[in-house]
């Protein structure tokens, strides 16, 4: 970095932060958005919330006392006013800003008390000669701290002029690229200066030509590095489960219910996979309540059949629990203990349970991250299977992945989520794993039907609350996120069951929150499911928890705060039972249109695979889909649901390098992921 002009050792060190470590790196740092300064905006003609450049003539600068010292300065054009505000100033700014003097600003509009303004713009004084405008579009960048925006726009434009002079190698084979996109000098040049004319609209969609060439390239670099993981993972052996005492089979024939088809779909392919001498790195994705967790139970039984050890990781205490007691009911007969380790639990019961893992007198391991933390051994780890995978980052399942690391065998991997994606998206963000999908709900699950209803009819809720407990069913509330911090949601849920206690003379109300300790969680939720409690007050803790047939009707506090897929795993909770389930929406207006859309469709549909692809048409897939939740690095400029068409192609070119141009493999990702960024295997 240090050729560049003006680029010392300490800028170079600032600009490695922002993954730039060489002239070309500089290249792809892409901007986030533009502006437009190539023309000038009558100051009559400003909207607020928008930003733009303006010019005008001084007619007043004053120091005024409003709260706290600031800056005035009035302009004028002839078609308006505008007040430019600065709260930092010198006496030397305040003579430059004297009446008179002609000015060009930018910066966002907004309403003040003085009529429209712009907070500390950015400025300069003009001569009497007409100063030019801009030539192109102005990118903003992604900055670090010491590397200001004016700055990291001079350096971009002399790589650019860099680039001029020494070809940038395209890795792509000719004929890879879908038609219409430009090749990659010509998309560099276009994002990083695009041209006054230029729809501005088009650009922030992300949907330019030029925006949408290096798109593609980027999820192929990501695509090639997930598919290599995954074959690197198959080269290394892991312990084959040939269940020689039968488990799994005793297992299934002792449950009181049959699998579905789907289930057993399912559960053939991960067999299968225990089967072989390399390890299994498998995701099984299904809806709500399609029996997930059985499929797992199995894989855990034929582990502990093959006098191995499995392992079950889960996001909370409370899920982890419920997984144990499920567990313990269903090994019981098997004649095998199920060991719980919570970062919650005793000192004497996890010492008991650490030294029974570590001596292999347990086979099947409950817990939660607490898992694969130092101090905890296994005696021959063989499944590692990983709940609610979203919860976790991939660096934590490769943790726990190591615990089973013995004589150079890895463990075998089950990854069970209950969020679904569509197939084209899970074979991009999943490729480092192969996929399974439980499309098929247990038999005698009812639809839940959804209501949507303003908070002014409360009180009508409350009176069905009290039909329902009347009927001998049982009900969840659910409180509103107001805020990240567990104090405030904890107040919130002990506030709402004070007032529910008061309005249902009669009625048992229970709460639940975060910022309880595990054993009052625990009992207030037993106590729910054993029919001591009616009405369960609850933080979104209970998204995954104890089930509860009886429990058919359930209330959603604020609703409108929610995402889809968290409103459709908290709806999960009722309908567990024969009886017909509701679930009621409460919304405080008004309601923004991304909010009564996301509410249409949770009121419309009961289909997990539908609900997602409508959450990731909505608000994307960064929710749903970040660094944490699957193998992908963060992206820069591709959008997975956006550029969803794409994605076939990515596929078939990732298969044409794979198999003909290894040699470019490496280069695309170091251009896109860096060496820094990018996951290792296990071992």
């Amino acid at each position: 970095m240090t050729t560049l002009r003006g680029v010392g050792a300490a800028l170079a060190e600032r600009l490695a932060r922002l993954g730039v470590e060489r002239v070309a790196d500089l290249l792809f740092v892409l901007p986030l958005r533009y502006e437009d300064r190539t023309r000038v905006v009558p100051l009559g003609t400003l909207a607020p919330g928008t930003r733009a450049a303006v010019e005008g003539e001084v007619q007043l600068t004053e120091v005024a006392y409003r709260g706290r010292r600031q800056l005035l300065t009035r302009i004028s054009d002839g078609s308006g006013m505008l007040t430019l505000r600065f709260f930092y100033f010198s006496a030397s700014q305040q003579a430059n800003l004297a009446r008179g003097t002609r000015l060009r600003a930018f910066g966002e509009v907004r309403r003040g008390p003085l009529g429209l303004e712009m907070v500390h713009p950015e400025y300069r004084r003009l001569s009497a000669a007409a100063a030019p405008l801009e030539e192109t579009l102005t990118p903003i960048y992604p900055t670090t701290e010491g590397v200001p925006q004016g700055r990291l726009r001079a350096l971009v434009q002399e790589a650019l002029r860099a680039l001029g002079r020494a070809a940038l190698p395209d890795l792509l084979p000719r004929g890879t690229l879908p038609p219409g996109l430009p090749g990659l000098h010509e998309a560099l040049a276009y994002v990083h200066a695009p041209p006054r004319e230029v729809r501005l609209a088009e650009l922030a969609s992300g949907r330019h030509p030029a925006q949408r060439r290096l798109a593609f390239e980027e999820l192929l670099a990501h695509q090639l590095t997930l598919r290599l993981r995954k074959r690197a993972v198959k080269t290394d052996p892991a312990l084959p489960l040939a269940d020689v005492g039968g488990a799994e089979a005793r297992f299934l024939e002792r449950l009181p219910f049959t699998l579905t088809r789907a289930q057993a779909r399912a559960l053939a392919e991960v067999d299968a996979d225990l089967g072989a001498a390399a390890p299994m790195v498998r995701l099984v994705q299904g809806d709500v309540g399609c029996g997930k967790t059985v499929v797992a139970a199995a894989a855990a039984a034929r582990a502990a059949g093959s006098g191995a050890q499995a392992a079950l990781m889960a996001p909370t205490e409370l899920l982890a629990e419920q997984h144990w007691r499920a567990f313990h009911e269903w090994f019981k007969p098997l004649g095998e203990t199920v060991a719980l380790l919570s970062g919650g639990q005793p000192a004497r019961a996890r010492r008991s349970a650490l030294a029974a893992i570590a001596a292999g007198e347990v086979r099947v391991v409950v817990g939660t991250h607490a898992l694969f933390q130092e101090g905890i051994d296994f005696a021959q780890l063989a499944l590692v299977i990983v709940d609610e995978q979203h919860r976790f980052g991939v660096q934590q399942r490769l943790k726990l992945a190591e615990k089973g690391q013995r004589a150079g065998r890895l463990p075998h991997q089950l990854i069970m989520t209950a969020t679904p994606i569509p197939r084209t998206l899970a074979m991009t963000a999943y490729a480092d794993l192969d996929i399974s999908v439980i499309d098929e709900l247990p038999p005698g699950r009812t639809p839940v039907q959804t209501v949507v209803v303003s908070e002014e009819r409360r009180p009508e809720v409350v009176a069905r609350i009290v039909a329902a407990c009347r009927a001998g069913r049982q009900v969840y509330w659910v409180c509103p996120l107001i805020d990240e911090s567990d104090e405030l949601r904890a107040q919130a849920a002990e506030e709402t069951a004070a007032q529910l206690t008061a309005a249902l003379p009669g009625v048992r109300v229970g709460l639940v929150h975060g910022r309880m300790p595990p054993a009052a969680k625990d009992q207030a939720m037993l106590a729910f499911k054993a029919g001591r409690i009616q009405v369960l007050v609850a933080t979104t803790v209970i998204e995954v928890g104890v089930d509860v047939p009886n429990a058919t009707l359930m209330v959603i506090e604020n609703a409108e705060r929610m995402g889809l897929a968290q409103l459709h795993q908290l709806r999960g909770r009722v309908g567990r039972g024969t009886e017909a389930s509701s679930c009621v929406l409460l919304y405080r207006a008004p309601l923004s249109e991304l909010a009564r859309e996301r509410l249409k469709v949770i009121r419309e549909s009961c289909d997990g695979f539908e609900i997602a692809r409508r959450d990731l048409e909505l608000r994307g897939p960064g929710e749903l889909l970040g660094t944490r939740q699957t193998g992908l690095a963060q992206l820069k400029v591709a959008d997975l649901m956006r550029d969803a068409d794409l994605l076939p192609r990515v596929q078939e070119t990732a298969e044409q390098l794979l198999v003909a141009h290894p040699e470019a493999i490496a280069a695309l990702a170091e251009r896109w992921i860096g060496a820094g960024e990018r996951y290792g295997r296990v071992g």
